[in-house]
């Protein structure tokens, strides 16, 4: 007897039967932080789903992790097309599995994308440096730190947070000083590595192989947003992906903006985007 596939659970916010945006959180993330869509998404009549992906078993990477991730969007969307949103390294599998969904995207947002590591000299400039290095050079040892890291999201998960957010760049230092900040990516961070960090890891690992000869194909309407101060995508990522991109529609860049700071001046913007298209 052949075993039911379990749909993948999700995270939903904004209107309760509105028009569907499908967002992917970054990395470290947890589909809690889709949250910061609710308000506006009810306002504009959109319904946020946040797929739970790294609750994927570990096992499964690579393109038959793409598909398992564009098969589940498409039985959400049941034959509508949809809207979607990619944030930091989401961006990058968010533009991995729209790959897999032919004429099921109508737009693509990508809010402090992370470029390809091998399109340009952007690990000095980057804020997880290390973190990046080590994943690309010695991923038995960048394990041994994600789970290092879940330890801390576990007993310590304030230290964890200063310790991510130790180079805060721009607006992202006074959102490190705000209390509501610090509890909500706090939830987000203990989400992801203390019940999820195998799914983290890969994210992370596939991220720092090439995968810029994907971007010729990116066909589908495309918006980048992205903060001038970022430190973890700097913002030579986002010109680059302007031009690597063949349907890139707009780029917006907002000064004195950093990473999070950056998704939070967006979230409006997008919304009342798709509340008008």
């Amino acid at each position: 007897m052949h075993k039911v596939k379990q749909p993948l659970k999700f995270s939903q916010f904004g209107a309760d039967n509105g028009r569907l945006v499908i967002y992917f959180h970054g990395a470290p993330g947890a589909p809690e932080e889709c949250g910061v869509f609710d308000l506006d998404g009810k306002s504009h009549g959109l319904t946020f789903i946040c797929f739970d992906r790294f609750s994927v078993d570990s096992s499964v990477s690579g393109e038959t992790y793409y598909k398992l991730l564009a098969g589940e969007i498409s039985r959400k969307a049941a034959g509508k097309r949809v809207d979607v949103i990619g944030f930091s390294i989401g961006a990058f599998i968010a533009l991995q599995t729209c790959r897999y969904m032919t004429d099921g995207v109508k737009s693509l947002h990508l809010v402090s994308a992370a470029a390809p590591l091998e399109a340009g000299d952007y690990l000095d400039a980057m804020a997880g440096r290390q973190v990046f290095q080590l994943a690309k050079t010695f991923p038995a040892l960048f394990i041994l730190l994600s789970y290092w890291q879940r330890l801390l999201a576990l007993f310590f998960p304030d230290a964890l947070f200063r310790v991510l957010f130790a180079s805060a760049a721009g607006h992202d230092k006074a959102l490190t000083a705000d209390r509501e900040f610090q509890s909500s990516v706090t939830q987000v961070l203990r989400l992801c590595f203390v019940d999820r960090v195998r799914g983290y890891a890969r994210d992370i690992e596939a991220y720092v192989h090439p995968w810029e000869t994907i971007l010729p194909d990116v066909s589908v309407n495309t918006h980048i947003w992205h903060g001038a101060e970022d430190n973890w995508s700097p913002k030579l990522m986002a010109d680059y992906l302007k031009s690597a991109i063949p349907g890139c529609a707009s780029a917006k860049i907002f000064n004195g903006l950093s990473h999070y700071s950056c998704l939070y001046r967006a979230v409006p913007e997008i919304c009342n985007l798709l509340g008008k298209a």
